[in-house]
């Protein structure tokens, strides 16, 4: 299996709805993500996928998210916007777009140092 990652930051705010139902002050971070595809055979030029295409995929994925407040971006309108699902969103909107022959590994999102969120899809083919 082959695997590539590549790493993108954005910036945005959220602000998480917490149990007793109030919600958390609005902050911002510089989120860093790492997302991570994988193939069992490589393309007709030799890579599981070219990284310029790959970066771009990646960039559309963060571009409604860019100087953002999470909550208000339809993708969050019923979920928290919490790192996890940052990077469930991340990980559905990139492997839509993806060749057939190309898995999403998973997606990393760092929202402050030493705090990390990663999902893998249960079913990495869509």
């Amino acid at each position: 299996m082959y695997q590539l990652t590549i790493e993108r930051t954005f910036n945005a705010t959220h602000a998480l709805r917490l149990h007793d139902g109030a919600t958390e002050p609005a902050h911002g971070h510089d989120w860093l993500v790492k997302l991570t595809v994988a193939a069992n055979r490589l393309d007709d030029i030799d890579v599981v996928v070219d990284f310029h295409v790959l970066e771009q995929q990646l960039a559309d994925a963060l571009a409604p998210m860019q100087h953002a407040h999470l909550n208000d971006l339809p993708a969050f309108a019923s979920v928290n916007p919490s790192a996890e699902r940052v990077a469930q969103h991340i990980a559905d909107t990139v492997r839509a777009a993806l060749p057939d022959h190309v898995q999403l590994a998973s997606v990393a999102v760092t929202e402050a140092p030493g705090c990390v969120a990663v999902y893998r899809p249960d079913r990495p083919n869509r």
